[in-house]
């Protein structure tokens, strides 16, 4: 899946942090184009914009009771790809609510496509810089959970500074996290896995939710192509549960 966490292009001069994803805008397929035009006013947020196009402007808000009409746990999905997992688990679970977060246009499409098909209407996306998305859109201590679900591993030593999971996002992350809610990771790159467990275990924001080295694989993540591919190549897949402590 894509690592929706920073700006899509380099040269943006506002930004200071390094980019963590490159904003792959290919061409899409003509059903793509189709279900991008006729079912973004249905499920894509419309978002203000900062200077960058990936932004959120500092004044934009997202009212989930209002956006869903209704008031429902929220699960957030960062970097949802073509949203084989947030699919699937809006259309088991219709007493909740999903946001996926994604930069990567035809990745949106294809989720509004399938969530079409299937009849979901407990899903929205934002096409946008999830950091941004959870520090400015979302209210504070609104999510239920935090999905990161196969984040690009920037695998080589002088890109690992990319990754998404870091010490500066994690409080990100925990003040869009509902006091006990949950944040849901899993990789097949043990180096990565390693340094996820490392960037949160040393958080005073989280706590582990699993016992042992590693968390059971997580029963509502379906099996997509990303992990079917670290499969294939003989990676292990590792998945990570922590918990939002209680503020003070």
């Amino acid at each position: 899946m894509s690592d929706s966490g920073a700006p899509e292009s380099p040269e943006v001069p506002f930004r200071k942090k390094t980019v963590s994803f490159v904003r792959r805008s290919g061409r899409m397929s003509d059903a793509q184009e189709r279900a991008y035009a006729d079912l973004a006013s249905t499920y894509l947020l419309d978002i203000p914009r900062d200077i960058a196009s990936m932004s959120v402007h500092p004044s934009a808000q997202f009212i989930p009771a209002a956006a869903y009409g209704r008031e429902a746990p929220l699960t957030v999905e960062i970097g949802s790809g073509q949203g084989h997992a947030i699919v699937h688990a809006a259309q088991q679970n219709p007493d909740a609510d999903f946001l996926a977060v994604e930069v990567f246009r035809a990745g949106l499409a294809r989720t509004m496509l399938d969530a079409d098909k299937a009849g979901v209407t407990n899903l929205r996306l934002a096409e946008a810089n999830a950091p941004e998305v959870l520090a400015k859109l979302l209210p504070p201590a609104s999510v239920s959970e935090v999905w990161v679900f196969f984040p690009d591993p920037w695998h080589k030593v002088r890109h690992n500074k990319r990754r998404l999971i870091q010490p500066e996002f994690t409080p990100v992350i925990a003040e869009s996290l509902r006091d006990g809610g949950l944040l849901r990771m899993a990789t097949d790159w043990e180096e990565y896995a390693l340094q996820m467990r490392e960037v949160l275990d040393a958080s005073d924001q989280f706590e582990r939710a699993f016992e042992g080295e590693w968390a059971e694989r997580f029963e509502g993540r379906v099996l997509t192509a990303f992990e079917r591919k670290g499969q294939r190549a003989g990676r292990d897949i590792r998945d990570l549960t922590y918990r939002r402590r209680p503020r003070v």
